[in-house]
């Protein structure tokens, strides 16, 4: 087997001080991470100490490794690429780049000059205090064909699943990202708010009481798939209690709308009963322009 390609890492945020550390301990030599200067770099060089390798500014980069993943947000991906571009021979190297949303063509300057250029998005949240592992996580990946060879290495090599994505599929492919996490996250402060107007005394005792529920929910999804996982009133057709809630509701406006988007969805969706007559009480309680009484 050839030798593992070296590896620049461009940016030291969440999912860049991720990528660095799983690399190494699957065994790549990490060239240097490139920062910025202030706090950026600071953390750079705390996960450069990890992966046994130097954090630099741009000035100061070699930018000699075979793979360069740029993991710098989407909206500066593009201009990074620019600068990138005239700071390095880029004959024969790959340039990656992790953002879900956006294609590999944000890379054209470092394509231009030589590169394989490709996509490779994983499908897991990043944030601070948490280091998820990349075993098992997929990675969505589209480019160059040698850039896309390149990518699906990595990931096997860092236990992954990789998967193909076509370029006009990445907004739709990245929004189902969004409904997995981000807003599933929004979900649960919304019931965190309904928590709360029941009595709870805080938003902690919410999130500490709605865990097995929740735990025990995405076990039934993993195991059983969503419509037998589904239960509650509208998987039973109970009209009265969908009306109670919604009266009830009505002084969370904001969490109402939420609830009966849900709602109206898993009727489209799942199995429900007495389909009609929830429709009815969706409709004449649920609308925003409704008044309360």
């Amino acid at each position: 087997m050839a030798a593992k390609p070296r590896i620049a890492i461009v940016g030291a945020g969440n999912l860049g001080s991720a990528l660095a550390l799983a690399l190494h301990q699957a065994g790549y030599e990490i060239d240097e991470i490139l920062c910025r200067v202030g706090a950026s770099r600071r953390r750079a060089k705390r996960i450069a100490s990890q992966a046994g390798c130097q954090a630099v500014t741009l000035v100061d980069a070699r930018l000699t490794a075979d793979v360069v993943w740029i993991c710098v947000p989407d909206s500066s991906i593009g201009a990074c690429a620019r600068e990138l571009a005239t700071a390095a021979d880029w004959r024969g190297k790959v340039a990656l780049h992790p953002s879900g949303a956006l294609t590999s063509d944000e890379l054209q300057p470092l394509r231009r000059r030589g590169a394989a250029v490709a996509s490779a998005h994983p499908l897991m949240t990043f944030v601070r205090r948490s280091h998820p592992a990349l075993k098992g996580v997929p990675f969505a990946i589209e480019g160059d064909p040698a850039a896309v060879r390149m990518a699906r290495r990595l990931v096997r090599d860092l236990e992954g699943e990789a998967f193909s994505v076509r370029r006009e599929d990445k907004a739709l492919y990245h929004a189902w990202g969004a409904f997995a996490s981000p807003l599933l996250i929004a979900l649960l402060a919304a019931a965190e708010q309904v928590a709360m107007a029941a009595g709870v005394r805080s938003r902690l005792a919410a999130h500490k009481r709605m865990l097995p529920i929740l735990q025990q929910t995405l076990r039934n999804y993993g195991s059983l798939g969503p419509a037998d996982a589904f239960s509650g009133p509208l998987v039973r057709g109970d009209v009265a209690t969908v009306r109670r809630h919604l009266e009830k509701l009505g002084k969370l406006p904001a969490v109402r709308r939420i609830y009966v988007a849900l709602a109206r969805a898993a009727l489209e969706t799942l199995p429900v009963r007495n389909r009609k007559e929830l429709e009815k009480t969706l409709n004449a309680l649920g609308s925003p322009t409704r008044r309360r009484r």
